[in-house]
């Protein structure tokens, strides 16, 4: 007989799966500024409400040569 506490095997939720139902159960939001399905306009305004709620993202880094 093979016995998993709750919490182990199965299968894995992939991170889609995960954020999605952060947003549903939870009011949650996980969106990254570089999602391809948001136009610029969106992309913008994420942008904007992480600078304001947790500060600018650090610059990156920029190799010459």
């Amino acid at each position: 007989m093979s016995y998993f506490p709750k919490g182990y095997g199965g299968q894995r939720r992939s991170p889609e799966e995960v954020k999605r139902d952060g947003w549903r159960e939870q009011g949650v939001l996980a969106v990254s500024v570089d999602d391809h399905r948001l136009t610029w306009p969106e992309r913008e305004l994420v942008e904007q409400l992480g600078t304001k709620l947790y500060g600018p993202r650090p610059a990156e880094e920029v190799r010459h040569g």
